[in-house]
């Protein structure tokens, strides 16, 4: 005789079967996390490795920090972006992924894309980029100061070594990098000139200093006698520092517009060619390798389009 399973045994029954299922899906998942957790940290170590291969190849060119750095940055996004291995990226994704930084500058998009054809072309020897054009670069003229704002903004500054840092800037068109990292040994106050080591292209090249500042350098020099680089001690300044400063005595000053240690160097060079200088001396001073680099400074000195008479003043 067949037993009569009672209702009390059912309900027993169900919540069993219930706890079982949660049981297995609870197993599923943790499986299907623990899967994923390895996927993931398997193309991380893929992405590690082929990344740093890009650091190699790039420190092997003698690049600056500043190069790898930004290098390193956008392909690390770029492969967080497209969520696939190195070798599975095509066009596409590359296009994908430029259109996505649209609300950058085009000078920031442009190293962007150097970034990525570096490393697909030069590490990984693809050919990806051939069907993808750079953007035009913008062409803004450079943001200059007259005399006077140089002036002024030097006049603001808060501490001597403060007018000091401004004025070397302004009077030898230095970019920041190199001003931080120029060493006392580099300087011949006695021939009023200076060098910068290994600057830009990892070139040497000669600047100027004005009689003005070797005025004040002399006396920094005695008070800092032991000083191994000409604005600090052991180690180089930060350029964020420089920038800082500039900004700060830019702002006491009054100068309603944007000030940066390179509008200086932009103002060095306009009002060298405003005086008459000539312009292949410019580029030599300012380490520009191409004429054409410096010739953008034409379009920005004014002061012999200011002597142009109106023809409604001719009659």
């Amino acid at each position: 005789m067949v037993e009569e399973v009672s209702k009390a045994e059912i309900k027993a029954a169900v919540p069993e079967k219930a706890a079982e299922k949660s049981e297995i899906k609870e197993v599923k998942e943790a499986k299907e996390a623990s899967e994923a957790k390895k996927t993931k940290v398997k193309k991380e170590k893929v992405h590690f490795e082929e990344l740093k291969k890009l650091e190699t190849e790039l420190r092997l060119r003698r690049k600056s920090e500043k190069t790898i750095k930004n290098y390193l940055f956008f392909n690390q996004k770029f492969l967080e972006f497209v969520k696939k291995p190195v070798e599975a990226v095509g066009v596409d994704d590359i296009k994908a992924y430029l259109a996505s930084l649209d609300k950058l500058s085009t000078a920031t998009l442009s190293l962007a894309m150097a970034s990525l054809r570096f490393f697909y072309e030069k590490i990984l020897k693809t050919a990806v980029f051939k069907d993808i054009e750079l953007p035009k670069k913008e062409k803004k003229l450079p943001n200059v100061l007259t005399k006077d704002e140089v002036k002024k903004l030097i006049d603001a500054s808060e501490t001597n070594k403060s007018k000091m840092i401004i004025s070397l800037l302004y009077s030898s068109g230095l970019r920041v990098s190199e001003v931080v990292n120029l060493k006392t040994e580099d300087i011949n106050l006695q021939e009023k000139v200076g060098w910068v080591r290994l600057g830009k292209g990892k070139k040497d090249r000669m600047f100027i200093l004005s009689d003005k500042l070797i005025e004040q350098l002399k006396l920094y020099q005695s008070n800092y006698p032991n000083f191994k680089f000409v604005l600090s001690k052991e180690e180089p300044l930060t350029t964020r520092n420089i920038q800082k400063i500039v900004k700060h005595a830019a702002q006491k000053a009054g100068l309603n517009k944007k000030i940066t240690p390179h509008t200086l160097r932009h103002s060095f060079a306009t009002h060298l060619l405003e005086a008459g200088t000539d312009i292949r001396y410019i580029q030599v001073l300012l380490g520009h390798s191409s004429l054409s680099t410096t010739e953008i400074y034409t379009h920005v000195s004014t002061d012999e389009l200011k002597k142009i008479k109106s023809p409604l003043d001719t009659f």
